[in-house]
């Protein structure tokens, strides 16, 4: 040990102890006497510790005892637990069990209250009620209730209709046809009578139509479930109004006829025109006869209440035209609302209204400009007819409609 070097034993030494054998080296001494001195202390150590243990082995051995209670605790915790774990497994389970049956309830649910849906849809649209058959049976058509009953009437007949096979159908389909058929005569009735109301003289045609308009859906109620009645209506409509309207366009630009002045422009004066123009004859002068282009939406003349001086012909022949367009663009909008009709159909109940009136009035115009050697008059009647035509536009009627009458026109009055 003499030739080892002090630094290299510390370096093989533990590190805890280091700081010991440090000491040790540095004491200058015996490291016999030192390791002696070493043992004493630690027999004296050890024997303090041995003291130490008996005075607290009363406590060491509570501290045993509440050691042993404690796993003693500790084990049955366990097996409780344990047993915790088993039934939760078992609940989990049951758990599992339980959503799976929920699961299927849910299915079935759904299931049962979509059914129940279309069940109770389809028994509401068939179930015929006290209400309804007293309303359509005892009610006047006019009234709200029996327009709300009449209603729900047409739906059940076409629903009916779509499922008359089954068994539930069967059982009511007699009392729903014989309502309808009840409700189809008094809805005729009603409609008939307004059309009649036309054919009374001097009759503002404008209160049946919307005493018509007001209870529109008695023709949709025909047309879904009456079509026979319903083209009878209309066919009576159509008929009653062409002779209406023929009636009185044929009276009233016969009265107009008779209001016109007879200071017109002739043959002679037109082949003197060259020799007059130096005085400005007032025949084929333009004057004030130009102030009718701005008033082509007066109020049309009405010839028993003009008291005043005769009126040059396009006067008249505004008033005539203006009546036509007017009357004829109140006819189109009715027929498009209430017959619900479209496109050719519209067009072709429109011109089964007013045709003949139309060609009726076709034959007066060119009887009335084929003699006329009034060119300034022509002109203006021309540029009215071209006027009325943009009339039609703002009410949202087609022009076409017009344009081949306005056309015949315009080549009847330049002839």
């Amino acid at each position: 040990m003499g030739d080892m070097d002090p630094v290299s034993l510390l370096e093989e030494v533990n590190p805890e102890i280091e700081h010991l054998v440090r000491e040790a080296l540095q004491s200058q001494g015996d490291l016999r006497d030192y390791s002696k001195n070493i043992e004493k202390d630690l027999r004296e150590a050890e024997n303090e510790c041995i003291k130490d243990y008996i005075r607290e082995s009363g406590n060491i051995a509570n501290l045993h005892n509440q050691i042993d209670e404690c796993d003693k605790i500790l084990e049955a915790m366990e097996r409780m637990l344990l047993g915790f774990q088993s039934e939760l497994g078992s609940l989990s389970t049951e758990i599992e069990t339980l959503q799976k049956q929920s699961i299927s309830m849910s299915v079935q649910l759904c299931n049962r209250q979509a059914v129940r849906g279309e069940l109770s849809s389809f028994v509401d649209d068939l179930v015929v009620s006290e209400t309804l058959i007293r309303t359509i049976l005892d009610s006047p058509v006019t009234e709200p209730a029996f327009i709300e009953q009449l209603k729900v009437l047409g739906q059940k007949a076409q629903f009916v209709n779509t499922v008359r096979d089954t068994r539930a159908a069967r059982d009511v389909i007699d009392v729903i046809h014989k309502l309808t058929i009840r409700a189809t005569a008094k809805v005729r009735e009603y409609l008939i009578t307004q059309i009649y109301k036309f054919r009374k003289p001097v009759t503002n045609y404008q209160i049946p139509q919307n005493s018509l308009l007001k209870h529109k859906f008695f023709y949709e109620f025909l047309l879904g479930n009456e079509r026979q009645i319903a083209k009878e209506v209309k066919d009576e409509y159509v008929d009653t109004m062409s002779k209406v309207y023929m009636s009185y366009f044929k009276t009233y630009s016969s009265r107009l006829s008779k209001k016109q002045s007879t200071d017109t422009a002739g043959k002679d004066h037109v082949l003197a025109a060259a020799e007059e123009v130096k005085g400005k004859n007032p025949l084929f002068s333009l004057g004030k006869r130009a102030d009718l282009l701005n008033e082509l939406e007066a109020p049309a003349l009405v010839p028993h209440a003009w008291n005043g001086p005769p009126l040059p012909y396009e006067a008249l022949f505004r008033s005539l035209i203006f009546t036509l367009v007017d009357n004829a663009c109140r006819e189109f909008l009715f027929i498009c609302d209430f017959f619900l009709a479209k496109g050719t159909a519209l067009m072709d109940l429109f011109h089964a209204v007013m045709g003949k009136t139309l060609n009726h009035l076709l034959t007066v115009i060119e009887e009335g400009t084929s003699s006329s050697w009034d060119g300034i008059g022509l002109l203006l009647c021309a540029h009215i007819v071209l006027k009325l035509q943009m009339v039609t536009h703002k009410r949202a009627v087609p022009a076409l409609i017009f344009l081949h009458c306005c056309f015949r026109l315009h080549l009847a009055i330049i002839r």
